[in-house]
């Protein structure tokens, strides 16, 4: 069979299924593939990632996609429903996957339990909802679990209680019900048992394509194709030929060989055939335990331990055991567990059979195995273990699911009969060498030892003289790998002491509390008066069923080609000569851009013009656009991409902040804002210390990457472009700018985006210009959407910031005076740099009133992609600083922090540093009443109690304020505009300045406009936004878009309130159809502009007067952890949010988008990390290597609570912005983290201020906590050796 490419599944042209990240790593593209499984005699459902699923593996198989479940056209499916109406729905681009990863479960078990939907998610990613919404949502399908709807729970009924979240939010008894007997079937021709297997083969433009149908067939093709790859569920072949250019021409697949699938249990273990799935590995050794002596099951729990946390649900489900093995990666989770059980590996050739022992001479080289070029693995035995034996496994991570190894471990003790002395141990590692290895002369030395706290500390000597890295190692973290082998083995100690009682084990079962909300809608409210309910989102329903239209399902143009970047690979240098000939001569490629090919300007930026449309002559980073090649298919344009060659003359970079420092590398202006007398504030305080702080970048992680499509209109140079973008009117202005054209022969239309955090506010005009010159210049439409390991390195992100601060203050914690320097690491070009940066320095002593405070900030000119908007905008970094220096003062004064905290709050009407004053302040109330909802000072004894009695664990707790200034400090884009048509049916067309990327912009200008035409919002639409109806819009940033298109909105509705007020005078009794035909029939204008603009606003720095500010938000929050001292692992037990929301517009998202943004505030300060070289190259490019926070990552006990009470006269209906504000409040995780680090550092007898980076990761946990294992294994010192990676 001819296909076009073995390796994709998107050649069917549906659209709902989304691609995310092409590596399996965040599941917005499941789908479910349907079998007959012979063995079980039944069909079997998985759930699997359409990315790395070739259509050639899918013969005999049904797949399922979001489309073929449910439509709002015909019906949707319960999945589809409960998603949506429970507002787990935001931006939508993941929902698809999320939906069918349930739904696959729910056709293997229509009856789960809590456990079963939370780890049918591990695969799955949402950066918009903080995935609580989605778990309360499905959770009403479990059997042990969810709301029942008033049908059953009469006394504990959650819809009874006061402040219940169900009660107001979604009522589940209108739920359809989960009907299994309705579902698809799965078609009859596929599920004949008796099928014959025959061989196929597939043939693409590079790959063949082989699926053997018996042993003696593979061998003879092994035999053959010595070099081909054994390929089952593609979860790493097809990684390395996306990523690493690898080509593999021969490509074998064994899935239907019954010799490779089989399934034996043994006298001495159980016998899995190479091509048995990690799911179907699982299964069997769940039931296996069952029927063996427990004493027998030590290797198996020990799997199962691993497989709990190996990929996501999707990768197990496909990926083989022989492929984990073959594939001989160094940090593979299973390896070191078979390696220390000594499983035995049969291999066979067209020679024979031979049987070989797992272990260290099985892997001889990085990626290389023992066997010849012409056998294959044709099982693996898991011995069962006997008395006296005792094995563990253990993995450290940076995010507990879906995550590759830092360190893994097997360990094997076995003991001499009815003794505690050592006959034998096997002690293997991942990560700690280029392959998995044993520590054979630590085991060798404990032989015949007693197992008792003289084999402890020899042991743990003899592990960190034996395992070391070279200080350069790739992966970095050396100090902190070497620390986790003896860490580890201390852990496998305890264990085996306690006989497995599983002292550290986590609990598995975590209970989901639910939300508490405090906001009702006012009494007397009008029924069809939307303001204020908690609305569905108007796309949820839509995007559940994979119907909703993003800018890449648009439909493909006639003649339209594919465009693909072609980027620096050097940090800074001249570049010599682009060699473009081989690309040329690639099928399908018909144009190579370079910066020649511009008809207008080639400067651009979104303030200022300093960067360039396509490098011309200079690359001053790694992902400097140098061009671009456009071609028939996008496959065909990435493969020709990547044969373009550039040669440079390199220059030096500087890639970090201190480089910078170093260098008085700086964008100018600098900025500074100071009020009272600095030195006479230092005279008067009774301490003085000083600090710094680094806070690192962040990844904006939406999961739909840039996206743009050009469309040329064929006359007067118009063009017509569809983007997923923040900001339609810098785009259109950029691109008429390159093009050369006037600014009205560009229209841009945005109808949705699936995610934007500021990472779509200005670069997306990077992709955008480029697109439009191709479109330009080949006549014809050009689109392009990156993959998001291109996005990654090109786009930017949240900036990395370094906080210096000297801070006076009295012995009561009273701080009286503050100077504080900002350093941004701003990149290779301005950017919005200065307004975020201004924006640090306007939040610097976050709530806290100091007399006497000098800031200063300074933008770092560094070599790296150019930093950006994200949400909060330098608000939490200028915050985060704030918070540094209050907690050392608590420290050094030997006060508790929330006491420290409280004397400094600031009070109603007192001035911030730029002289802004404070009205309606109400910090105050905020904070008691977080105190109080978490039972602080109860919580406080408690945790306390609990340090005392453990000496590995221990637990903090933290509260935070935070006071957010609300309004883009650049004042000419407090300003919104709005278009309202009337049609003569009675309907309404509203169109505005904003975009929807998920916060619900739309859904809350609907009920906006519903309020104000006092209409049912069902007559009102909204289909997009689009230059050509509202010109000259600002970005939808800064969490003002409610505030301003929404009064834009209430003006244009007033103005048409107005026209139609006669013919309502004259037929009070009529219909708003009566009124509207009335007053078309006399020739009255039914549509409207509105517009408004933000009064009284505008700040000078150079007299330190003004308002940069409309409002304020303000709220507090609370968070409990536990960390793991000997790992650094730590878990959220609490967190308790308290925001002043006052009248919100929707009732949903002031719940939802809090935690949201929390829970990307937590990613922020606790896990996500950009990793560069040296060299300034991205080495976290997906979600592979970069972590945002996953389903498990969600707090054990999760609250929201909105001030009553509070209102606000600044925006439209009283609401109050709260997109940005809570992100910062996730802060007090990561204090809550420092005072548990605290109680560890006083087990070692250090008080006192330390330094703690953010994000609060498990390596700088466990540095942190100072013990004797961290001194066994000291840092290299620094200047000897190249780091892997740098702290930018």
């Amino acid at each position: 069979h001819e296909i076009p490419d073995p390796a994709s599944i998107d050649i069917v042209g549906l659209t709902g299924t989304k691609l995310g990240c092409a590596e399996g790593g965040c599941g917005a593209c499941t789908v479910m593939i349907s079998r007959f499984n012979p063995h079980k005699n039944r069909i079997v459902h998985h759930a699997v990632n359409a990315c790395l699923a070739p259509v050639c593996s899918l013969h005999h198989s049904a797949v399922t996609t979001v489309e073929g479940i449910g439509s709002v056209a015909t019906q949707v499916h319960p999945v589809q429903e409960r998603i949506a109406k429970t507002h787990g729905s935001q931006c939508g681009f993941c929902t698809p996957g999320i939906v069918m990863s349930m739904y696959a479960l729910l056709r293997n078990r229509p009856q789960p339990s809590k456990l079963d939907i939370e780890e049918a998610f591990q695969g799955n990613l949402c950066r918009c909802t903080g995935y609580r919404p989605i778990l309360e949502g499905y959770k009403t399908f479990a059997v042990d679990g969810g709301c029942c709807g008033r049908k059953g729970k009469e006394n504990d009924c959650c819809m009874n209680r006061e402040g219940g979240s169900v009660s107001q939010l979604y009522d589940p008894s209108q739920f359809k019900p989960l009907d299994p007997t309705q579902e698809i079937i799965f078609p009859p021709e596929l599920s004949v048992s008796k099928q014959e297997n025959k061989k196929l083969q597939f043939k693409g433009e590079r790959v063949v394509w082989i699926q053997p149908s018996c042993l003696t067939e593979l061998l003879d093709l092994k035999a053959k194709y010595p070099e081909a790859k054994l390929v089952v569920g593609n979860t790493e072949v097809g990684i390395e030929m996306k990523f690493k250019n690898m080509l593999y021409p021969v490509i074998l697949a064994p899935t239907v060989i019954p010799e490779l699938t089989v399934v034996q249990h043994t006298r001495n273990g159980i016998l899995f055939g190479a091509a048995c799935t990690l799911t179907q590995l699982e299964e069997v050794l769940r039931s296996s335990i069952d029927d063996l002596l427990p004493y027998q099951t030590e290797v198996l729990h020990a799997i199962l331990e691993q497989l709990r946390w190996f990929a996501g649900r999707q990768i197990r489900n496909v990926a083989a055991i022989g492929g984990n093995i073959m594939t001989a990666s160094p940090i593979s989770d299973l390896n070191p567990v078979f390696m220390a059980a000594g499983c035995k590996l049969t291999v066979i050739s067209k020679g024979g059979k031979r049987v070989l022992q797992m272990d260290d001479q099985f892997f001889p080289r990085y990626r290389k195995t023992a066997l010849k070029p012409d056998e294959i693995l044709l099982s693996i035995e898991i011995p069962y273990t006997r008395k006296g034996q005792y094995f563990s496994a253990f993995k450290q991570s940076l995010r507990r699911e879906d995550d590759i190894a830092i360190v893994t471990c097997g360990m094997n003790v076995i003991f001499e009969e009815e003794t505690n002395t050592v006959s034998h141990l096997q002690l293997s590692y991942g990560g700690m060498a280029p392959t998995t290895i044993l520590a054979k002369e630590t085991c060798k030395m404990l032989i015949g030892r007693k197992w008792n706290e003289n084999l402890l500390e020899e042991a743990c000597s003899l592990l960190s003289k034996e395992m070391t890295l070279d200080p350069s190692a790739p992966g970095g973290s050396v100090t902190y790998r070497r620390t986790l082998t003896i860490s580890l083995f201390f852990k496998f100690f305890l264990t085996v002491q306690h006989k497995l009682a599983g002292d550290l084990k986590e609990q598995v079962m975590r209970v989901l509390n639910q939300m508490l909300l405090s906001q009702a809608v006012p009494l007397g409210q009008n029924e069809e008066d939307v303001v204020g309910r908690p609305i569905m989102h108007l796309s949820a329903l839509k995007q559940a069923t994979g119907e909703a239209v993003y800018c890449d399902d648009i439909p493909h143009y006639k003649n339209e080609l594919f465009l693909v970047l072609v980027t620096s690979t050097t940090a800074h240098g001249q570049i010599l000569s682009i060699d473009s000939e081989e690309a040329m001569s690639s099928p399908g490629v018909v144009t190579f851009l370079t910066a020649k090919d511009i008809p207008g300007s080639n400067q651009t930026g979104p303030a200022v013009y300093d960067e360039t449309v396509l490098a011309d002559g200079m690359v001053t980073c790694v992902g400097h656009i140098v061009g671009a090649i456009v071609a028939d298919t996008q496959a065909h344009a990435q493969r020709a991409a990547k044969s373009v060659k550039i040669s440079y003359k390199e220059l030096k970079p500087i890639i970090t902040i201190q480089e910078a420092i170093e260098c008085k590398s700086f964008y100018q202006p600098v900025r500074s804002i100071k009020k009272g007398n600095l030195e006479e504030g230092f005279k008067e305080a009774d301490l003085i210390l000083e600090g710094e702080i680094h806070i690192g970048g962040q990844e904006h992680f939406y999961l739909e990457t840039n996206c743009s499509l050009a469309v040329p209109r064929g006359e007067d140079g118009e063009m017509e472009l569809f983007v997923s973008t923040q900001s339609a009117t810098k785009t259109q202005q950029l691109v008429a700018k390159v093009l050369g054209v006037p600014a009205n022969r560009i229209v841009c239309r945005v109808k949705r985006m699936g995610g934007g955090f500021g990472g779509k506010e200005c670069r997306s005009t990077l992709l955008s210009t480029v697109v439009a010159l191709a479109a330009h210049k080949l006549k014809t439409p050009v689109r392009c959407m990156l993959d998001r390991d291109e996005d990654m390195l090109v786009t930017g992100g949240r900036h990395p910031f370094l906080g210096r601060y000297k801070v006076g203050f009295m012995k009561t914690g009273k701080v009286i005076s503050l100077e504080v320097t900002y350093y941004c690491n701003t990149g290779n070009s301005m950017d919005l740099s200065l307004s975020i940066l201004e924006r640090a320095l306007f939040h610097m002593e976050n709530c806290y009133n100091i007399p006497h405070i000098h800031g200063t900030g300074y933008m770092c000119r560094t070599n790296l992609p150019s930093n950006t908007a994200f949400r909060g905008f330098g608000g939490p970094q200028g915050m985060m600083v704030a918070e540094s220096w209050i907690c050392d003062v608590a420290m050094a004064c030997g006060i508790p922090a929330e006491e420290v905290r409280k004397l400094n709050l600031y009070e109603e009407g007192d001035l911030t540093p730029f002289n802004q004053r404070l009205e309606q302040f109400t910090i105050g109330r905020c904070w008691e009443e977080c105190l109080a909802l978490a039972k602080y000072h109860y919580r406080r004894t408690q945790i306390e109690q609990f340090n005392r009695q453990h000496r590995w664990k221990k637990r903090g707790i933290s509260v935070i304020p935070t006071k957010f200034g609300i309004s883009f400090t650049a004042i000419f884009l407090n300003q919104a505009g709005a278009l309202v048509h009337i049609y003569t049916d009675g309907s309404v067309l509203l169109t505005h300045g904003g975009t929807e990327m998920g916060q619900g912009l739309h859904t809350k200008m609907v009920q906006v406009a519903s309020r104000a035409l006092g209409i049912p919002g069902s007559k009102i639409h909204i289909t997009e936004t689009s230059t050509n109806t509202v010109p000259n819009t600002s970005p939808t940033a800064a969490s003002v878009s409610s505030d301003l298109n929404g009064m834009a909105v209430y003006n244009a509705c007033q103005t048409l309130i107005q026209r139609l007020e006669p013919y309502r005078t004259k037929n009070p009794q009529g219909t708003w159809e009566d009124w509207v035909t009335a007053a078309y029939l006399d020739r009255v204008n039914l549509s409207a502009n509105g517009f408004y603009k933000t009064p009284d606003l505008g700040y000078d720095f150079e007299t330190n007067q003004g308002r940069p500010f409309n409002y304020f938000s303000y709220g507090a929050a609370c968070s409990e952890v536990e960390i793991d001292c000997l790992t650094g692992d730590h878990k959220v037990t609490l967190n308790m949010l308290k925001l002043i929301s006052h009248n919100s517009i929707n009732q949903t998202f002031p719940i939802f988008s809090p935690k949201g943004a929390f829970m990307q505030g937590v990613g922020l300060f606790t896990l996500e990390e950009l990793r560069y070289s040296p060299q300034g190259i991205l080495l976290s490019r997906g979600p592979g290597m970069y972590k945002i926070p996953a389903f498990g990552d969600i707090p054990t006990d999760f609250k929201v609570s909105l001030l009553r009470d509070a209102p606000n006269e600044k925006a439209i209906f009283s609401s109050k912005a709260v997109g940005e504000p809570p992100l910062f409040l996730a802060a007090s995780v990561f204090y809550a983290i420092k005072d548990a680090i605290t109680a560890a550092r006083a087990e070692s007898g250090l008080n006192g201020p330390f330094r703690l980076d953010s994000p609060a990761s498990a390596e700088r946990i466990r540095v942190a906590c100072e013990d004797r294992f961290i001194k066994m294994c000291p840092p290299p010192e620094a200047g000897t050796f190249r780091p892997w990676a740098v702290q930018v």
